[in-house]
């Protein structure tokens, strides 16, 4: 009989789409059950989820929520002003402080990896607030100290679009990877700044020439969320083996996505992609990063998911197909929540 294996997630995009839900007016029940949601509370007790970052994101047409993201329409990935966006993260990050507040028996809001540990001893979901695409921060970084302040601890200087900050990588199959453009001179300056005040910088969704920017500018180890390895899966999204050893060297960390175009050599958005595949990407990724550099990074409530894993309630799943591919119960711990705790403790260092 195995032992139950908790789980600390790399990224998901539930607070968008409670925050999502909330300005359009549909019904959500984040307590749960709720089939509306990869994750809610009920849900994520059962299949053992107890934590992770939780993830701020502005969209490109914020004043068109509700409508089924398109990855084909540029509109989605245009380019937005710094106001409208720290509008629209403050409200997230409401919304995400009241949670904890108003369900203290079930949620806590974490800014290190002791707050973490303790409350998921105590049976609550450990929430650590982090910020996808730094739009919502002006380059004199007054809102990186506010929000520094009320709890935000992980930062991806950039998504899928450019701003003043870097460039993004597109959503694209891309066999022969586009290094892009990397980052701007306030984005390197961005990194210093996270690095004194001991926030996460995340590399998911940079482009590779942003990627190796941060890499020069960090004194931190390089960490990506939310990624996986370009070797298996060819999405401009993913890790080509030579980030991958790059991220090895510095002492960092990589989080599978479970987002289907992410994990399967077509790049098609298949719903009917095998755990298998997870299984491939998590052992090439361990054949270069150590059992030390990979975690989970699922992007619930913001991706495409297998139906083999379907929800959050898909995790058990996931970790039995760990444990048939022969990972052993320590290493399935370090993927599942200790890598990340770690990755947290590194950061703040």
């Amino acid at each position: 009989m195995h032992e139950k294996i908790t789980v600390f997630d790399g990224h998901n995009d539930s607070i968008l789409k409670l925050e999502i839900a909330a300005r359009t007016g549909t019904a959500l029940d984040f307590s749960g059950p709720d089939p509306a949601l990869h994750i809610d509370i009920s849900s994520a007790r059962k299949a053992g989820f107890s934590g992770g970052l939780f993830a701020m994101f502005t969209p490109s047409q914020p004043d068109r929520l509700g409508q089924e993201f398109d990855p084909g329409d540029p509109a989605n990935f245009a380019p937005l002003d710094q106001p409208t966006a720290l509008k629209f993260t403050l409200a997230m990050f409401s919304r995400l402080r009241r949670l904890a507040r108003d369900k203290p028996e079930d949620l806590a809001l974490c800014t290190d990896s002791g707050q973490a540990r303790a409350a998921m001893g105590t049976d609550r979901i450990a929430i650590v607030p982090h910020i996808e695409g730094a739009e919502c921060i002006d380059t004199d970084f007054n809102a990186l100290e506010i929000l520094h302040a009320a709890g935000l601890r992980s930062l991806g200087p950039v998504w899928s679009r450019d701003n003043v900050f870097g460039h993004g990588a597109p959503m694209a199959r891309q066999p022969d990877l586009d290094p892009g453009k990397g980052l701007t001179p306030a984005g390197v300056e961005l990194v210093r700044e996270c690095n004194r005040l001991g926030i996460l910088v995340d590399l998911s969704h940079l482009t590779e020439a942003g990627f190796w920017d941060v890499a020069k500018s960090t004194s931190r180890p390089l960490v990506a969320s939310h990624s996986n390895a370009h070797a298996i899966s060819p999405s401009a999204r993913n890790l080509t083996d030579r980030q991958l050893a790059a991220v090895a060297e510095s002492g960092g960390l990589v989080g599978l996505n479970f987002h289907v175009a992410f994990l399967r050599p077509d790049c098609r958005h298949d719903r009917n992609t095998p755990l298998d595949l997870m299984i491939r990407h998590l052992s090439h990724m361990l054949s270069i990063l150590g059992e030390d550099g990979v975690a989970l990074g699922s992007d619930f409530d913001g991706c495409m998911l297998p139906d083999a894993i379907g929800g959050v309630g898909g995790l058990p799943d996931l970790i039995d197909a760990m444990q048939k591919a022969q990972f052993g119960q320590q290493l399935i711990r370090k993927i599942c929540f200790e890598n990340w705790l770690v990755a947290l403790d590194r950061a703040a260092a």
